[in-house]
């Protein structure tokens, strides 16, 4: 602490610290360091915040990479119910589809016994897709047909 002379010849004990008080004589770089302290404690404090999350917030298992990576669509059968699917789809464009689970196939007695790739003139499990561009890759509609999808006692087209 420093001690600053009084009027009448004694010392009494300052609350101010030695480099502020110095600051404050002359207007030095100090005292912009110390509010830069008091300022950026907070800043401090809102950095830590955002790099070093609450453990407690966080989620028990990690999102997955489908999660992650890919964009989930539902998409309902109006015109037939009950043959319900979903699309997760990529940023790349790439889409993946699949039978929802309130598809009738799976409430079928047996579950799903078979897929067929082979509908119309090609044979759907022969196609190799490669490289960065999905080379080979084909390009479907709206009614194009993926493949054909087996109970035991029915099939059903996956458009």
């Amino acid at each position: 602490m420093l001690q600053a002379p009084m009027t009448d010849g004694s010392a009494q004990a300052s609350s101010m610290s030695a480099d502020a008080a110095a600051a404050q004589s002359n207007g030095s770089p100090t005292e912009l360091m110390e509010v830069r302290e008091v300022d950026g404690g907070d800043e401090d404090k809102d950095l830590r915040e955002l790099l070093m999350p609450d453990v407690r917030s966080l989620p028990l298992v990690p999102p997955s990479a489908v999660e992650s990576n890919f964009v989930a669509y539902f998409a309902p059968d109006f015109m037939k119910p009950g043959h319900d699917q979903y699309v997760y789809r990529h940023p790349n464009g790439l889409c993946v589809v699949g039978l929802a689970r309130t598809h009738v196939a799976f409430r079928d007695e047996g579950g799903v016994t078979g897929v067929d790739f082979n509908v119309g003139k090609s044979d759907r499990s022969a196609i190799k897709v490669t490289g960065k561009r999905k080379k080979n890759a084909q390009h479907f509609e709206s009614n194009t047909i993926l493949c054909k999808v087996c109970t035991k006692s029915d099939s059903y087209v996956v458009r």
